[in-house]
């Protein structure tokens, strides 16, 4: 039933990636299977802006492994490593793999001949593909942050047969860099040069999501501005395929500095006295990031993460969003429910929920932990259970 939305809130942590997919990569002859050296890949000059840049990280993940660098054959389908996402590459979609079709980010890899073939659903379900190789050539999602070294091979190779792990069971799942002063702030400092974290560094993280086969994120917000700081940031992650978020108190796609750092511009953040400020500060955030596939948080909270009252007013919260949606509608052009939004139900917001309010059935709803690890409440009954914008968890794997 929890399988729309999973945000994990890390402030200091180490994941452990499971292996879904079948072995297929050998380091020792095996008959019949395919050889890796002198590897050639294979790609559409149509192909997805973050699926090339997949393919060129898995040119340098072989390189490390193997100690040769892979050609890269943009619109040529001969290389004996074929790469490409349904739609966008005529010889992936001549193959007419079986079960690809109106999947959602599912990859098959498969031998066809003598060629290693990568195949995606969609643009992520490609990009997935990928890294799963060059997972299993040794290459670990966190060789950069956690220096996991890479072992050297003098061959390595690819048994034949097909192989996925299929569609990810839970729709949405990424991280939430929270509290990310002083340690995050002061180690891009001096890394990056920068203090803010740019889209040098949020390429790095980016990276580590989908080699993590992850797909969203909700950046740093206690004293970063993710889309103030480097406009290039949300540029890049719709480039590479991943779906940003706003934190559980940053509401319509604005980070929270965006207003704190120009409150004279803004006035007051009470919607009660304020509504027509902040409903323009909350259409900005949506006219920003319109036609990307970002996720928009709804609702509302006080000034810095604090509560907005000391009772719930359901009757405000209401209004509240039923004009964010409204504004949603206006900007896109399309129905609230096109745009895909969350309402988290942190902290004191889960008293709204208890007494009575109800976000239309489209909208995700995020349950919290209490930030000791307790889930406060699951959806208890069958029509809780069977909304259609579904449930997600935000979890702390470590609160400082």
């Amino acid at each position: 039933m929890i399988k729309k939305l999973l945000v994990l809130c890390v402030a200091m942590a180490t994941f452990t990636v499971t292996q879904a997919t079948e072995r297929f990569v050998k380091f020792t002859p095996v008959e019949g299977a395919l050889p890796l050296s002198n590897a050639s890949i294979s790609y559409s000059a149509d192909e997805y802006e973050g699926v090339k840049i997949a393919i060129n990280n898995l040119k340098t993940d072989i390189e490390k492994v193997l100690g040769k660098t892979p050609n890269l054959l943009e619109g040529a389908g001969k290389g004996n490593i074929l790469i490409g996402t349904l739609g966008k590459n005529k010889d992936i979609d001549k193959l007419k793999l079986a079960n690809l079709k109106g999947k959602r980010e599912k990859y098959i890899i498969t031998t066809v001949g003598n060629q290693l073939v990568i195949a995606g659903s969609d643009r992520r379900g490609t990009i997935y593909g990928i890294y799963e190789l060059s997972q299993q050539l040794g290459v670990s999602p966190w060789y950069y942050w956690a220096d996991v070294p890479i072992t050297k091979r003098d061959e390595a190779y690819i048994i034949k047969g097909t192989y996925t792990d299929g569609e990810p069971a839970v729709e949405f799942r990424g991280i939430f860099l929270n509290d990310e002063a002083p340690c995050l702030t002061s180690w891009v400092k001096n890394t990056f040069g920068t203090d803010y974290g740019d889209h040098h560094f949020y390429e790095k993280v980016f990276e580590l999501i989908l080699r993590l086969k992850g797909n969203m994120m909700w950046p740093a917000m206690w004293g970063w501005a993710f889309y103030a700081d480097d406009p290039e940031n949300g540029k890049l992650a719709d480039r590479m395929g991943v779906m940003m978020g706003t934190s559980h108190h940053e509401p319509m796609a604005r980070n929270h500095q965006e207003y704190a750092r120009n409150r004279g511009k803004w006035g007051a953040w009470n919607y009660q006295t304020n509504q027509e400020k902040l409903d323009q500060f909350f259409r900005e955030g949506i006219e920003r990031m319109k036609g990307t596939e970002d996720i928009v948080t709804i609702g509302m909270r006080g000034d810095g993460d604090e509560a907005m009252s000391d009772k719930a007013d359901t009757k405000l919260m209401e209004r509240i969003i039923n004009n964010q949606r409204q504004i949603i509608k206006d900007v896109t052009g399309k129905p609230a429910e096109k745009t895909t939004q969350v309402w988290a139900l942190y902290k004191e917001v889960q008293d709204y929920y208890d007494a009575g309010l109800r976000v239309p059935d489209d909208v995700m709803i995020l349950i919290s932990d209490d930030n000791w690890g307790d889930i406060r409440r699951v959806p208890v009954n069958d029509k809780e259970r069977s909304r259609k914008g579904g449930w997600g968890i935000y979890y702390h794997v470590d609160y400082v």
